[in-house]
C-alpha cells in the first residue's frame, strides 16, 4: 500500500455555528510523483455510535423514528425518517455513549453490548467515524417511554418491528438510512435473527 504524502497548507472556519465546518488547502503528491493542490471542504460533527437492539425469542428488532432536516430538503416528503438507535459520543467511550441513547432514545436499559465494526459514513465530506453495535433486548429492560431528551429538541417515536417487517422497509424504501439497512443486514448476515 503506498502512503500517500499530505501537506496542509492552509485551514480555514467556514461555519462553527452547529458544527464545525473547515475549507482545508493542501498539496497531495500523486502516484506519478507529481504534486497537485486541492481545496476541499469538511463536516466536523464529532464521532458517534449506533446500535441494532434485538429480540430472539418474538424475532423483533427496536428502531425509532425522526424527522431529519436534510432528509426533507432533500426530497423526504415528510422527513421522518426510520433509524436504529444512534448518538453522538460527546466525549464518552462509544460502548458508554451507545448505552446512554438507547435508554434515552428507546427506554431500553441495557447492560451488555457487542461491537461489530465501525465505518465511515459519508468520507467525501463529513469526518465521523461510526461505531456499530448490536444487542439483545427483553421486555423487562424497558425503564421508560423512551422518545429522547426534551431539552435536546428530540421527539423520537420508538418502533417494535418484527425482523422480516424491517428487512421488507428496506426493499421497499421505506428504511433508507444506512446505518439501519447496514446493521440490519448485519443481523441477517450473521444468521443472528
Amino acid at each position: 500500500m503506498q502512503n500517500t504524502k499530505i501537506d496542509i497548507l492552509k485551514t480555514e472556519i467556514l461555519s462553527d455555528n452547529w458544527y464545525t465546518l473547515k475549507k482545508v488547502t493542501f498539496n497531495i503528491l500523486k502516484k506519478d510523483g507529481t504534486s497537485q493542490t486541492q481545496s476541499r471542504e469538511a463536516y466536523d460533527r464529532g464521532n458517534g455510535a449506533v446500535i441494532l437492539l434485538y429480540n430472539k425469542t418474538s424475532g423483533t428488532v427496536i428502531l425509532t423514528r425522526q424527522f431529519r432536516l436534510p432528509t426533507f430538503i432533500n426530497g423526504n416528503p415528510d422527513g421522518m425518517l426510520i433509524e436504529a438507535c444512534a448518538g453522538l459520543l460527546d466525549n464518552d467511550n462509544p460502548e458508554e455513549c451507545i448505552k446512554r441513547e438507547t435508554e434515552e432514545e428507546t427506554g431500553y436499559k441495557i447492560s451488555k453490548v457487542e461491537k461489530v465494526f465501525e465505518a465511515y459514513m459519508s468520507p467525501g465530506s463529513v469526518t465521523e467515524i461510526l461505531h456499530f453495535f448490536v444487542a439483545e433486548y427483553s421486555n423487562e429492560m424497558k425503564v421508560t417511554n423512551g422518545g429522547g431528551l426534551a431539552d435536546e429538541g428530540e421527539n423520537i417515536e420508538v418502533l417494535e418491528l418484527s425482523f422480516d417487517e424491517a428487512l421488507a422497509m428496506i426493499d421497499n424504501g421505506e428504511i433508507k438510512d444506512a446505518k439501519t439497512i447496514m446493521l440490519l443486514q448485519y443481523i441477517r448476515l450473521k444468521n443472528i435473527l
